[in-house]
């Protein structure tokens, strides 16, 4: 009988471990799959309540100051009220698991005297035991989670262990966004720089960047882009003139063999100088035709028809458009002008199927301008 009941134990011992194991593939896989931060952490919270066996938990961030510490994840229902709420490193239990970077188990917190009481009075919650351990990322603090309120026993070191590994996965999915966001913001800033470098390569292109990217995402919107298409469709928009500033750079021109540079020839200068560049490897095709016209006419490479990327052929649309806006007609005469010589253009320097979008959106509404 004794041997049943221990081969039952094991058995759900075994059950319980690969559970562990399962929740903890899913957080990690979850890491690559997704860069929304605060369901990853959500994610992990729940799991931590579960999985430890526990009435709430909290996902606790460092300051930039290092100095503090501000709940990034509260679970249970009295998180909300936390998330406004900082605890300064070294003061409450989890602001000594920061400052000494050490796991810690409370059994009871109304024998602690490190036990921060405000958080409980603020929310309304009680907590009567408490896991915490710190978040480190080679080396460095990221923060703190917590799981309260064991309702079953009190936590073990094997419940210290599995929160750990929680924490892990944590401190690489909030290392992993911070550096996207550092990223983006870097690219959003070098776009900027380069734009502003466009603007200032010959008279006439101040603007013509930004409303060149609005008018071909609105062309690329109408005729039902997919994302990843509508956002190369944007940079090539942004960035397609970019040749103009190697025009006085001999090392630019002298890699293409080129001595004197030509207007023909900046479409060829574009994608060069942008070549390399990942995120922008699917608008490179688009700047580099963006001067072919439908019926073979255009530049640099007598591309026709269909062996054309579509996102150049909207360009070549909005070059056009932009074209007619730089000879400084009024607002009205400019919407006649442009819906006139789109449509005349039709099947011949551009695409049937654009110019049609084009001469909608003009006519409508708002239109494209």
């Amino acid at each position: 009988m004794s041997g049943s009941v221990e081969n039952e134990t094991r058995t759900a011992a075994c059950s319980n471990d690969t559970a562990t194991a399962l929740e903890l593939f899913s957080i990690a896989g979850s890491l690559s799959s997704t860069l929304d931060l605060d369901y990853l952490l959500e994610k992990i919270g729940l799991a931590a309540e579960r999985l430890l066996d526990s009435e709430a938990s909290s996902i606790m961030l460092v300051t930039d100051d290092k100095k503090s510490l501000f709940f990034k994840v509260a679970g249970g229902e009295a998180g909300a009220k936390l998330k406004k709420m900082t605890l300064p490193v070294g003061k409450g239990i989890a602001g000594w698991v920061a400052e000494h970077r050490k796991p810690e188990v409370v059994v009871d917190t109304r024998k602690d005297p490190r036990f921060a009481g405000q958080f409980d009075k603020a929310s309304g919650f009680v907590t009567r035991s408490l896991l915490a351990v710190p978040m480190v990322f080679r080396g460095e603090l990221v923060g703190v989670a917590e799981v309260l309120n064991k309702r079953r026993g009190q936590y073990t070191p094997e419940d210290v262990t599995l929160l750990a590994s929680l924490a892990n996965l944590a401190s690489i999915a909030i290392t992993n966004a911070r550096i996207m966001q550092d990223q983006k913001n870097f690219f959003s800033h070098v776009l900027e720089l380069l734009i502003v470098a466009i603007e200032s390569s010959r008279p006439g292109l101040l603007g013509h960047p930004h409303r060149s990217a609005r008018l071909a995402c609105a062309l690329a919107r109408a005729l039902g882009a997919d994302e990843y298409e509508y956002r190369m469709i944007y940079y090539a928009g942004l960035l397609h003139d970019i040749g103009f500033i190697a025009f006085r750079n001999p090392r630019a021109l002298a890699d293409l063999s080129i001595s004197t540079p030509t207007d023909e020839q900046h479409p060829l200068l574009s994608a060069k100088l942008l070549e390399g560049i990942k995120m922008l490897e699917g608008a490179l095709p688009v700047i580099r035709h963006h001067h072919e016209a439908y019926d073979v006419t255009g530049y640099p490479g007598k591309l026709k028809g269909g062996a054309i990327p579509r996102g150049a052929r909207i360009i070549a649309v909005v070059e056009a458009l932009e074209d007619l806006r730089m000879a400084g007609l009024d607002a009205q005469e400019l919407l006649d002008r442009a819906a006139k010589e789109i449509a005349a253009g039709r099947g011949a320097r551009f695409d049937p199927e654009i110019s049609d979008a084009a001469v909608e959106l003009l006519s409508s509404p708002g239109g494209m301008w």
